[in-house]
């Protein structure tokens, strides 16, 4: 998490009222009472998921007559088209720090099972998050410095023969356990903080560089961090060499330039994954949109190249547009975006806005398979986080505190999430006017047009699909989730 922001970082907390109903037929207890009035659903042919600035509606299905006809109007439409095709999508989620793993697994048991339901599953009425990133080691949202083999000062580990993940065993890994249970297809990203420190040129958590002695060292420490979740029953799709390399601030965080990175790709982790067999995808850079210079110079390079599946992006600087710059020089490269804060306490109605434009639909439009927010939980304060470099104001997609909110980035990803399943592909929509919007077709053949009102003003527009079209409205500042 890079803490040098020149983006919006607006949020509130957003507490859930949950009313209770009446059974259907139990009589009022008292004559001043009456049953609740169940309203007819309407026919539609689009179910509308909405969204709005004043939270007066929160991922909530709207009771409206949604209907594709042949007729015509004078609004803008956004025409749906099948038949332009572009990258599969892996999924939509958070971070799960180890902050956030402590947080969830110290809830009770029937609490923290029913989030885990809420959060990962794909029945009705969860949001059915379908992609983690987890730290290797501690992240700046653990509460705890450490990395899975630190040794005395002065002591060196090349063999890794003292490399254990049991600190996980506490938190993460139970986590991570109940949520495969739920949802076993999930995919987990890992990235490191930084290396072991006896590995680094200034043998501390914060800044310095990895040494080239202990390249093929650290390459085992990726083999065995991989092995190790395994045999827990853990897949590890992915990983990042390592978060944010050009941002050596935090603590824990480690300084690698690109040519470090394809020097360490090339020389060590590429020759040591092949050598074991192990086909997680490794992913560079993992760091801001203005330096593509950075994955391109390594993409480069032939032996490198060999080894990489693709790039990933935060946006802490630079434009989005340069994920597609990246795409568009190595196209049978893949694009990621992998992190993205919200600053508390901040503005839902801004962050709203901002995130969903620039990510959801913005990163997808630039060839992004995914789209992760920094943190899926923290406390009332912001905690934990690491003392001297940790994050302070990093909001989490939920509060708890004990009692569990749910803040702007858990609507951001559930607007995607519970529509967009894994496998689905971007097809083509047309931006149109201040209507930013992107659309999808998922593995059973619905269309999902997410569309975000950047405006102040009600919107209203035609979706077309298919030679007809649907009449809709959005008012300022919401969020629809369109689905057929």
């Amino acid at each position: 998490m890079n803490n040098k922001l020149l983006l919006p970082t607006f949020c509130v907390f957003t507490i859930i009222a949950v009313s209770c109903a009446c059974k259907k037929g139990t009589k009022p207890t008292s004559k001043n009472e009456t049953p609740p009035i169940e309203v007819p659903q309407l026919a539609s042919d689009v179910s509308l998921w909405l969204t709005k600035a004043d939270r007066s509606a929160l991922l909530a299905k709207q009771n409206v007559a949604l209907n594709f006809t042949a007729g015509n109007n004078a609004n803008a439409t956004i025409e749906v088209d099948e038949s332009q095709v572009y990258q599969s999508i892996d999924g939509f989620g958070y971070t799960l720090t180890g902050g956030s793993a402590t947080l969830i697994n110290n809830l009770g048991a029937t609490e923290k099972d029913a989030l885990i339901k809420e959060l990962f599953s794909t029945e009705e009425g969860a949001i059915g998050v379908s992609y983690l990133r987890v730290s290797i080691g501690a992240s700046d949202l653990s509460a705890n410095v450490f990395t899975y083999n630190e040794r005395p000062l002065g002591q060196t580990d090349e063999n890794q023969d003292n490399f254990s993940i049991q600190v996980e065993k506490a938190d993460l890994i139970p986590v991570l356990k109940k949520i495969l249970a739920v949802n076993p297809t999930i995919k987990i990203l890992g990235s490191p903080w930084t290396a072991p420190t006896w590995m680094k040129n200034n043998k501390a958590f914060k800044g310095g560089s990895l040494l080239p002695a202990y390249y093929q060292s650290y390459a085992k420490y990726f083999v065995k961090y991989i092995q190790a979740m395994k045999a827990e029953g853990i897949i590890i799709d992915a990983i990042t060499i390592q978060n944010e390399p050009l941002h050596p601030g935090n603590t824990p965080s480690m300084f690698m330039e690109a040519a470090e990175q394809a020097a360490f790709i090339k020389t060590a982790l590429g020759p040591a994954f092949e050598a074991e067999g192990i086909k997680t995808k490794i992913i560079l850079y993992d760091h801001n949109a203005d330096r593509p210079d950075y994955p391109m110079s390594i993409l480069a390079d032939p032996v490198a190249n060999a080894y990489v599946d693709g790039s990933a992006f935060h946006l802490y600087g630079g434009n989005i547009s340069a994920l597609s710059t990246v795409h568009n020089a190595y196209p049978t490269k893949h694009i990621y975006f992998t992190e993205q804060w919200v600053g508390g306490p901040g503005n839902f109605a801004e962050d709203l806005k901002w995130h969903i434009s620039t990510l959801i639909v913005g990163a997808t439009r630039n060839w992004s398979r995914n789209v992760l927010e920094w943190n899926l939980a923290a406390d009332a304060n912001y905690n934990p986080h690491t003392p001297d470099g940790g994050c302070t104001t990093c909001l989490g997609a939920i509060t708890i505190a004990p009692a569990i909110s749910r803040n702007v980035a858990y609507y951001v990803i559930a607007h995607a999430s519970k529509f967009v399943k894994p496998g689905s592909v971007r097809i083509g929509s047309p931006i149109v006017g201040t209507l930013s919007n992107v659309a999808f077709k998922t593995p059973d053949g619905k269309k999902v047009l997410i569309v975000m009102n950047t405006s102040s003003d009600s919107q209203n527009f035609n979706i077309k699909h298919s030679g007809k079209i649907v009449t809709s409205s959005l008012p300022g500042g919401a969020v629809g989730t369109y689905v057929w």
